[in-house]
């Protein structure tokens, strides 16, 4: 079947292993795609590659950004083609047409600033429910091997806590319980309080936290600061935490570096330990998301 893509200007701005697997998907689609970052070897064959990222994306149906986003001032660090050159979105984004589509993973403070100055429409890849449950898998799996290489002790028969149970926090729950540990679940909701005894963890309200402070691993998927440096004064010098929530994440990262515990922000684990399988997501399901945004931009200049 003929994708409805075929022919359409699409540009990717900057990528990893990720994108660049999601880029040879829609090049097979015969999509007009314009490439700033990627490499130029490989299984590309209709792509053009542009050094000037304005003029990839004048005239584009849609923008995809990296599955990492950007850093703090809206410029992509992410790319494979040898070079150095930041890729900056505050040049960008003028030059983009009216409700043009940016996909990217998770959107920060100066994304959604230049997104709404433009007259833009965001969409964060992260937060798609079908790539959030997939990509609940990678970051599981990664989350539990950041664990093993920081921590002297097994994951099995020690005393972890998984603070949120959406779907990052449930599927690490799963795998842990799986593993032998003794898992203790912090929770806001009746919901995933009840979720976390169905699992075979101990439930723990949120607001009960700090009468809990003996664990080894500490796993935080809640993109809030709740690991404060009045609950880390409790906590023991060896206590490992591994924080999976989007920047800048839900621990006070510089009281844990000033009192002796070490606190990793660990992001994009999709990427970073299973490339392929994340990319194989994005290839899945990328598309199809295109293809229904291309098509209510055609509806909207035909009303």
């Amino acid at each position: 079947m003929k994708s409805n893509l075929a022919g359409k200007n699409i540009t990717m701005l900057g990528c990893d292993e990720r994108e660049l697997l999601l880029a040879e998907r829609l090049d097979d689609l015969n999509v007009n795609l314009r490439l700033v970052g990627f490499p130029r070897c490989g299984n590309l064959k209709r792509a053009t590659h542009f050094s000037n990222p304005g003029e990839a994306v004048t005239n584009s149906r849609a923008l995809i950004l990296p599955m990492s986003g950007t850093d703090s001032q809206g410029l992509i660090t992410s790319r494979m083609d040898g070079e150095r050159e930041l890729i900056d979105l505050n040049r960008i984004m003028p030059v983009l047409n009216k409700d043009t589509p940016i996909l990217i993973g998770v959107a920060n403070p100066v994304i959604k600033q230049l997104i709404i100055k433009y007259r833009l429409r965001l969409v964060e890849m992260a937060k798609d429910d079908e790539i959030a449950i997939f990509n609940a898998i990678p970051t599981a799996e990664g989350a539990i091997q950041v664990a093993m290489e920081n921590s002297p002790i097994t994951i099995h028969n020690s005393k972890c806590l998984v603070l949120g149970l959406g779907r990052c926090g449930a599927a690490l729950t799963q795998r842990l319980v799986a593993l032998g540990a003794h898992v203790t679940v912090g929770a806001r909701t009746t919901s995933d309080l009840a979720r976390a005894v169905s699992f075979n963890a101990k439930p723990l309200h949120l607001k009960r936290l700090n009468d809990e402070t003996n664990f080894k691993i500490i796993f935080n998927t809640i993109p809030a600061v709740v690991l404060e440096r009045a609950y880390l004064q409790r906590l023991n010098t060896d206590t490992l935490i591994v924080d999976l929530a989007s920047t800048p994440g839900g621990t006070d990262f510089i009281a844990a570096k000033e009192l002796g515990i070490l606190a990793i922000h660990a992001l994009s684990l999709p990427g970073k330990v299973a490339p392929k399988t994340a990319g194989e997501i994005l290839s899945r399901i990328i598309p199809h998301l295109l293809e229904k945004l291309v098509g209510e931009e055609e509806d909207n200049h035909e009303r």
